[in-house]
């Protein structure tokens, strides 16, 4: 089967709208082109990451293109930096403005002495010399040439704007519509100096202004947090109305995924519940939906190890990584349980309904599966025809469990997945050479760094940091299986520190008694024993051994082991980008 990318672009045109945003465009469209009069005005698309404010914005301009004395320009804020925004965005507005428009702006502003010099070039190189960007910059340069002419330059401006917007062939005043995207993605500096470009300087009739972004994350408690009561309010000052995006209908949604499926190549391998799964757990979020599909088609394209196994299985376990990376991480760990995650879990779930039905006579065949879980967890099996107090029971299994256990009982899209995916006779095998590390694949994409027992190497990600941060900071690393963590050894040696590596508790205490270690990192389970780590520390901490910064880092996090970690005033770290964290805070102690 062929695949193909789908492209993370906005929406170009009507043909490449999936969503039936087209309506919302054309309305807005029209509102913008008959409030031409009550210009200037300033519209807010109002919508979160990937929620598709680019593409309704494209498809508004399309629609704006096509009506007479309309013009429109984009303006990019997030390629500029402070104060460069300001002169970005209002250069970006007078360069579709005509040149003789611009040139007798710059006549009115440079004075007649400039406009003899101006004419003196002209003789020696050309007319051309007056194309729309040197005019522009001229005019720049007069406008702002000190404080007194930059107060004036927004009375400039709006009279270049009148002369533009009335130099037309027809009644109609022309209006320009100016969209500046991403404002949410720029720093506080340069979102501040566009909203002082667009309220102070280009607030002028015959402009509008169509920005997008997540108004939440410019709010008082967003990005803009640390602004004055005085900059609240100009911020709010700012937008004239907001549209809100609204989250796509279900109906919509579903047909979505059907639709860039079908544009991957990868419909064949989806059937209605995974097509639906995926419409769900997305959270209707059109570019997550184009991520995904994009995941499944190069992983299947591309990673061989997948031709052992079946299509079927193959996208169960990519829509765990994808969709539950949390969980995802946990399969992948081989401690503190005897069987892998995907069987402890359905495990868990049968004790769950038994012992949350004390007084109902339990399904057939679900009592053993019961005993055998608490069992596992040296928990003792209650009498079937003793109730007694079986919540607290299970409120004592489901502290040796991986955390997110109970929320996940109660998602019937993961229950049915991780069923489906229990159920194929392959998924043994896929899941052992998962942990064994082929394929590999990213447990968590927005940490940026492998995971606990990973050997992929983190091409440029984790931690980064100038020098050598952990110059003279001493390591003890626990693990009875060091193989798993050399690549995190190597970036801590490469930035300074000294790391020991030790595989168990004999080892690891000559270290104690001849070095001085400024941070513990150690496994929690070796062999056998799921608390090694917990009781080797427990027993330092108590014989005054170690007593400084400890770290267990562990794909497998558990109430039970969170707790005890914390009673030892350990860290837990679950991934790379908090291990890197808990070390930089031990070297910042150890330096002090």
């Amino acid at each position: 089967m062929e695949f193909s990318l789908l492209n993370d672009e906005p929406v170009a045109g009507p043909g490449d709208d999936l969503l039936g945003t087209g309506r919302a465009a054309r309305e807005l469209a029209r509102l913008l082109h008959d409030s031409r009069a009550a210009t200037p005005l300033t519209l807010a698309v109002d919508a979160g990451w990937g929620m598709g404010k680019s593409s309704l914005m494209r498809l508004v301009d399309a629609e704006l293109q096509a009506r007479e004395g309309v013009h429109t320009v984009w303006y990019n804020a997030w390629t500029s930096t402070g104060a460069d925004a300001l002169e970005g965005l209002i250069k970006s507005v007078l360069m579709r403005f005509d040149r003789r428009v611009l040139l007798r702006a710059v006549r009115r502003v440079s004075g007649q002495r400039a406009l003899i010099s101006w004419i003196r070039v002209v003789l020696t190189f050309g007319a051309a010399f007056f194309g729309a960007a040197a005019l522009v910059d001229r005019l720049w340069r007069d406008l702002s040439v000190d404080a007194r002419s930059r107060n004036a330059m927004r009375d400039a401006l709006r009279r270049v704007t009148a002369d533009w917007a009335g130099s037309t062939s027809f009644d109609t005043r022309r209006l320009l519509v100016v969209f500046v995207d991403d404002l949410d993605r720029c720093s506080e500096e340069t979102v501040l100096a566009v909203c002082e470009a667009v309220k102070v300087y280009l607030d002028v009739p015959g402009l509008a202004f169509v920005i997008g972004c997540d108004r939440s994350a410019l709010g008082p408690s967003g990005l803009l947090r640390d602004l004055s009561p005085a900059g609240s309010a100009f911020m709010e000052k700012i937008f004239q109305t907001s549209y809100r995006v609204p989250i796509p209908a279900a109906a919509e949604v579903r047909g979505y995924v059907d639709r860039c499926a079908q544009r991957s190549g990868i419909q064949d391998l989806l059937g209605d519940h995974l097509a639906e799964l995926i419409a769900v757990r997305s959270a209707r979020n059109p570019r997550r939906i184009k991520r995904l599909i994009n995941g499944f088609g190069l992983e299947c394209a591309l990673n061989p190890v997948w031709e052992s196994f079946s299509s079927e299985a193959v996208i169960r376990v990519l829509l765990l990584q994808q969709l539950y990376p949390d969980f995802y991480r946990v399969l992948l760990a081989r401690d503190g349980a005897d069987v892998h995650a995907a069987r402890e879990f359905l495990r868990y779930r049968v004790t769950r309904r038994v012992l949350s039905q004390p007084f109902a006579q339990p399904a057939e065949g679900t009592w053993p599966v019961a005993v055998s879980c608490l069992l596992a967890y040296d928990l003792v099996a209650p009498e079937p025809d003793r109730p007694g107090d079986w919540g607290t029971l299970l409120a004592r299994l489901e502290e040796h469990l991986p955390t997110g256990f109970p929320e996940l009982a109660l998602d019937p899209n993961f229950v049915r997945l991780i069923e489906e995916l229990m159920a194929l006779t392959e998924v043994e095998d896929m899941v052992g050479q998962l942990q064994r590390g082929a394929p590999r694949l990213a447990a968590d994409p927005a940490d940026g760094t492998p995971e606990p027992g990973s050997s992929v190497r983190p091409g440029g990600a984790g931690p980064s940091y100038a020098g050598m941060p952990y110059s003279g900071m001493q390591v003890l690393w626990i693990d009875d299986h060091p193989e798993r963590n050399t690549q995190f050894v190597d970036l801590l040696e490469a930035q300074g520190a000294r790391v020991r590596v030790a595989t168990d508790r004999d080892r690891a205490e000559f270290v104690l008694d001849t070095t001085r270690i400024d941070l513990l990192i150690s496994d929690v389970q070796r062999g056998l024993d799921r608390e090694a780590g917990l009781t080797d520390l427990g027993r330092w901490r108590e014989s005054g051994r170690y007593p400084g910064p400890a770290v267990f880092f562990t794909s497998r996090t558990t109430p039970n082991r969170e707790a005890r970690a914390a009673a030892l005033d350990a860290k837990v770290a679950t991934s790379g980008a908090l291990l890197f964290r808990y070390a930089e805070e031990a070297h910042a102690v150890s330096a002090s």
